[in-house]
């Protein structure tokens, strides 16, 4: 393993190392206006949701590591403490990225990368009308974290009203991630787009407690068959099924393999544990495993 330390790396190194390891990294594209009216259309990918009650949002635009100049974003919050912060979609990519760039100081971002103003309605900048989420924002704080080149600047946003585009929402008219085509940072020219086949749930536990690694039989902690993260749905099964018990809970099919154990039936329940986790059936997963002790 390489090990660095951080005072010995220039800022453009430490940029270039951190936001490609650090990702990826959802965009806030937020839209703000100063005290003449001036609107600034801008992405930041140090962003994140941080409070439910109140919903909260950080971002921060950062000096600029060339100059330690502040971005127009910032000075515009520090006039009008109101901003909406813009999904950014797949679709919305090469705009986005076209409105990063340093236009002088009142040049309308909107304009420049042909994006479409929309009045919002309880604060003063405009929404972007291509992106499917826009969240209308009250700016909190602003935490300066330095006055170096590259210091971030915490802006805590608080959401007032959110937008949704029909087509994300399913029959219920609930978000479906599904539908979003969402796209994050990574380092340099580097984004990632989050599609259908690049999803998949993990059963938190919430309420019921995991029994852990340490409770799981050797069998199943000990095995080379198993990776972590299938171990890790055993382990977080808030109880772990008998394994005498187990047995008469399994199929015709599976009780008769383990019974005679026939030539190959160990790879055979292996493939099958496998097959269930993947289908989501833990418990029985965890009753077929056990047997192989």
């Amino acid at each position: 393993m390489v090990s660095l330390n951080v005072a010995t790396l220039t800022g453009q190194e430490l940029q270039r190392l951190l936001q490609s390891v650090i990702a990826p990294r959802p965009i806030c594209f937020a839209s703000t206006l100063n005290h003449k009216g001036e609107v600034n259309l801008s992405p930041f990918s140090f962003f994140n949701l941080f409070s439910i009650q109140p919903p909260v949002c950080v971002f921060s635009p950062s000096r600029r590591l060339r100059d330690n100049s502040t971005k127009h974003t910032l000075e515009n919050i520090k006039e009008v403490d109101e901003c909406v912060i813009n999904i950014v979609t797949y679709d919305m990519v090469g705009q986005t990225s076209l409105a990063s760039c340093d236009f002088p100081r009142g040049v309308n971002e909107f304009e420049k990368a042909g994006f479409t103003m929309l009045p919002s309605e309880v604060v003063k900048p405009p929404r972007v009308a291509e992106s499917p989420v826009q969240l209308e924002c009250k700016v909190r704080q602003v935490v300066e974290l330095g006055q170096q080149a590259g210091s971030g600047n915490l802006v805590v946003a608080e959401v007032l009203k959110i937008h949704l585009a029909e087509k994300i929402l399913d029959e219920k008219g609930q978000v479906d991630q599904r539908l979003m085509d969402l796209v994050a940072r990574l380092g340099g020219n580097w984004y990632a787009r989050i599609t259908p086949e690049a999803l998949f749930e993990w059963e938190k536990p919430n309420d019921k407690i995991g029994v852990g690694f340490d409770a799981l039989p050797e069998v199943i902690r000990a095995s080379d068959w198993l990776t972590e993260n299938e171990k890790s749905r055993f382990a977080n099964l808030n109880v772990l099924p008998d394994k005498n018990k187990a047995m008469p809970l399994l199929d015709a099919e599976h009780q008769n393999l383990i019974a005679t154990r026939v030539e190959g039936w160990e790879l055979k329940v292996r493939e099958e544990v496998i097959q269930m986790l993947r289908n989501g059936k833990v418990q029985e997963a965890y009753r077929l495993a056990v047997q192989l002790t």
